[in-house]
């Protein structure tokens, strides 16, 4: 396909970014609201509301390559891809709203019940959406420095919608009284927009879709193999492996520190609330204009060696939260900035290496099997998001955190929370760092690896 590549359009990246608000609105609530509402607002303890999201993230993980299976073997006058978000979209809104809904009883075991099974549902639609979204980032483009661009296109809409979204639950923080109401007027808002550029990214991005898949019919393979033998494939692909272990650790370490930070700024630093969004923003604008920095920057070097630039400053943020004293909140919104480039790497890079390696994977098996990679990868976040809240969970469970409203905290969850937000996340992203090291994929390597495939689909022909 070398030689016969349409560039992408502006008009094609930016419809295709602004598909990833359908799920950067309802996960970043989530990431930083949704732990501290289970405990504080709705009631469950610590210990329950993290033991729920790690069941539903097992779900959403095992959902995850179902759905990448399937859309690798859906045929439709749409592709692939396109019905899984058309479907999905409404049941995500829904699911969404429903999430923010305080249930009229203090039953531990109701409750665990409710979110349980919303959670179930939320986590389906979320992926038949996301899943075959991410992965048209390796269908609608096979260039190198492309694809850097359409993955920084969908990171700026990610933080994007993460600064929207901090932004109105600032704004609703502070007009409405009632913490019920809050929440739930939050989640209204996210989910219905949610559903709303679920369509308007369908509709932007299809006209450029469909001109590459004609010629990619003729050429690329879908793979017969079940779905236990493609994970097996893709499980012995070794740039592959180290994609996912420097994704994961990216991911796990800022899902840790997110669901930390309501309790590290309220509790350890004596802030109000207001200031976990602001502090979010802060991190979350320092990330956007990164990502344009980045994206400029990645066309010069490679991808591993951007990495190893910006993961040491989220290092460095974690380690002075740790430090950190009551009040000091001047050092605190610079270690945000800190964190902010950080992030923007975790963005931008282990998502721009995914599909170099599906190419690398098609040359060596001769088939296309991007929802199964997409979806382990996803998988991995989803695990990381699940293992940070159950992990939050139990040690704040174990060091005496008082839930369920407030009041002075014992020392040992003080502790507690100091020791997670700050070297047990900077130990994570620290392994991160060595696995980025022996990533193999280069630009001239992922060069040679299209210049064979080209070769091979002239000879198929």
């Amino acid at each position: 396909m070398i030689g016969q590549e349409k560039t992408l359009t502006f008009r094609t990246k930016f419809f295709y970014g602004i598909g990833e608000l359908s799920g950067s609105l309802p996960s970043n609530i989530l990431i930083f609201f949704f732990l501290f509402f289970l405990t504080n607002v709705a009631g469950l303890s610590p210990s329950l509301a993290g033991f729920m999201m790690l069941v539903g993230k097992i779900w959403d993980g095992i959902n995850d390559l179902i759905i990448g299976w399937l859309s690798d073997h859906t045929r439709s006058r749409w592709g692939r891809r396109y019905p899984w978000m058309l479907f999905g979209a409404v049941p995500l809104g829904i699911t969404s709203i429903l999430l923010w809904v305080v249930p009229p009883t203090t039953n531990q075991i109701l409750l665990l019940i409710y979110y349980g099974l919303v959670s179930f549902f939320f986590y389906i639609s979320f992926t038949a959406v996301l899943l075959p979204y991410g992965t048209l980032s390796a269908e609608l483009t096979q260039e190198y420095d492309e694809r850097t661009t359409l993955i920084s296109f969908r990171s700026i809409f990610s933080i994007s919608g993460s600064i929207f979204s901090l932004i109105l639950a600032q704004i609703i923080f502070i007009n409405i009284d009632n913490i019920k109401q809050q929440y739930l007027f939050l989640g209204l808002i996210c989910g219905l927009l949610s559903v709303l550029v679920v369509y308007v990214s369908v509709w932007g991005t299809y006209p450029h879709y469909y001109q590459v898949q004609k010629k990619y019919i003729k050429t690329g393979k879908t793979s017969v193999l079940s779905l236990r033998k493609q994970l097996c494939l893709a499980c012995s692909n070794r740039p592959f492996l180290y994609v996912m272990g420097i994704y994961l650790c990216s991911w796990l370490s800022i899902q840790i520190i997110a669901a930390t930070l309501p309790f590290y700024v309220i509790n350890c630093i004596n802030l109000s609330k207001n200031h976990v969004t602001q502090m979010a923003i802060v991190v979350q604008v320092t990330a956007l204009f990164m990502l344009i920095f980045l994206d400029f920057i990645c066309k010069k070097t490679e991808k591993k060696i951007i990495y190893f630039w910006g993961i040491p400053f989220m290092c460095f943020a974690g380690l002075g939260l740790f430090f950190l004293q009551s009040k000091q909140v001047v050092l605190l919104y610079i270690l945000a900035i800190m964190a902010g480039i950080g992030i923007a790497t975790a963005y931008i890079v282990p998502w721009s290496m995914l599909p170099d390696v599906i190419d690398l994977d098609e040359l060596n098996t001769g088939e296309r099997r991007e929802g199964i990679f997409f979806g382990v990868v996803v998988q991995l976040q989803k695990i990381g998001v699940a293992l940070s809240m159950f992990f939050v969970g139990q040690v704040l469970d174990w060091s005496g955190y008082i839930h369920y409203g407030e009041g002075v905290q014992p020392e040992s969850a003080l502790w507690a929370i100091r020791v997670i937000i700050g070297p047990i996340s900077t130990g994570i992203l620290f392994m991160g760092l060595i696995l980025a090291y022996f990533y193999p994929i280069t630009r001239q390597v992922h060069q040679k690896v299209l210049l064979k495939l080209h070769h091979c689909h002239t000879y198929d022909k």
